[in-house]
């Protein structure tokens, strides 16, 4: 149980918070490559840690990141002209390039000084596993960009969809982390099933266990925490263990248990204290669904599930368009998609969830644990301490979630050691 002061450090994310200023000591995932595709297209509006900024993409394909207010008179860059290598304010036609130079000022004297004298702030940018990632801190500290688990190369298959919920960023992140919910929550899509291992088709998941209680262990590492959910399998339970080992890679994502076809991770971006960007993943496998294909599997189909700027049609004004007769027909949520479940859960609790007044369980240890270690990270960070993961030895593109059965005798940690990289990286 955190107490409420605890709990405003977990959760507060904007200004010069504690996790927002954890946060800003890694590079952040600001929004999709896809939404700033086109060069000389529509500039969008970014928004991040209770920032707003813009992203374009000029004539020359160069992608740049501004805030979001024109340096003159502060009217949005977001309805001005991306034109020409330069974004240009429709007010009085200041315009700047990628890089935040002010390359032309139309209501200014030809050869004005106040040219070289003014610049928009501008952030680096990388573009990596269908990401934009921006270093939105102190540039003079600012690390190599590593690629992530789930790209750890250029040319890794990603599927993502997205989904802008009305919730913090720390109760989704421990609902991503909950291993004990998907066996009630999501009993209608992943199903239990006499499989070697966890199984996907274009209809359901599959598992080999039909145990609701795992058992939990946990184990901190150097850029969050891992933990194992342990179950009876279907077949031999009487010398074998189903594992579900997940990762959690602070502060942004955790790796999910993966099935035969293709790996899976979340990643979860907070806009403000009350809305995250929330993007689910399939990635790395041997047949990893096309980005339509993801988005049709989860029911989050821009234009039909979710709106134009991410909003799910699916509200808790409409009820979350639940389906009370399915329900009665067997199943379990009456709501489509494993993401929309979810996202049931975590609105229906409050933007903002009250955690000293929650009852936790012997199933909650992950949630134990994730609050306990960003708490702690928060206070660090106010103490004037480094963020939790800036100085792990772990390359997060070798840390991996796993599952499978076991033999009982099998000692979970073995199948994520990463120690060997660590001193291969020492």
């Amino acid at each position: 149980m955190l107490t409420p002061e605890e709990n405003e450090l977990l959760t507060r994310v904007t200004g010069d918070a504690p996790m927002a200023r954890l946060m800003r000591q890694h590079w952040t995932p600001v929004c999709l490559i896809e939404e700033v595709a086109e060069a000389d297209g529509k500039p969008l509006r970014v928004e991040v840690l209770g920032e707003s900024y813009v992203a374009f993409r000029d004539t020359k394909g160069r992608l740049g990141m501004l805030d979001e207010l024109c340096p003159h008179r502060k009217a949005s860059l977001v309805y001005g002209r991306n034109e020409e290598c330069g974004l240009r304010c429709l007010y009085h036609g200041w315009k700047m390039d990628v890089d935040g130079n002010v390359v032309a000022m139309s209501s200014e004297p030809e050869g004005s000084p106040l040219m070289d004298k003014v610049r928009a702030r501008s952030y680096p940018v990388r573009e990596w596993g269908g990401f934009v990632w921006a270093w939105l801190g102190d540039k003079d500290e600012m690390p190599e960009f590593q690629p992530p688990a789930f790209a750890p190369t250029e040319d890794t298959p990603v599927s993502i969809l997205k989904i802008r919920v009305p919730a913090n960023w720390a109760q989704i992140h421990e609902g991503q982390i909950d291993s004990a919910h998907s066996s009630s929550l999501h009993s209608s899509n992943m199903v239990p099933a006499r499989v070697e291992g966890a199984a996907a088709d274009e209809k359901s998941w599959y598992r080999p266990s039909t145990d609701k209680s795992p058992r939990m262990q946990t184990e901190t590492t150097g850029y969050g925490f891992h933990y194992a959910a342990i179950r009876k399998p279907i077949k031999n339970a009487q010398t074998h263990n189903y594992l579900r080992i997940t990762e959690f890679v602070a502060p942004y994502y955790s790796l999910i248990p993966p099935n035969n076809n293709y790996r899976v991770a979340s990643v979860i971006v907070p806009i403000n204290d009350d809305e995250t960007a929330f993007h689910f993943l399939a990635f790395g496998g041997p047949n990893v669904p096309s980005t339509e294909e993801w988005r049709k599997f989860a029911y989050a189909v821009p234009g039909v599930d979710v709106d134009h700027k991410w909003r799910p049609v699916r509200t808790l004004e409409n009820d979350f368009l639940q389906d009370r007769e399915r329900m009665k027909e067997g199943h379990f949520t009456g709501i489509d998609g494993i993401p929309n479940e979810d996202i049931v859960m975590w609105v229906s609790m409050g933007s903002r969830v009250q955690r000293h007044t929650d009852v936790l369980g012997a199933s909650d240890l992950a949630i134990v644990e994730f609050r306990r270690l960003m708490a702690d990270a928060a206070k660090k960070v106010a103490e004037g301490g480094a963020a939790i993961g800036t100085d792990s030895k772990v390359p997060q593109r070798v840390i991996a979630s796993h599952e499978g059965v076991y033999p009982k005798e099998t000692d979970w940690r073995t199948l994520v050691d990463t120690s060997n990289v660590t001193e291969a990286a020492e």
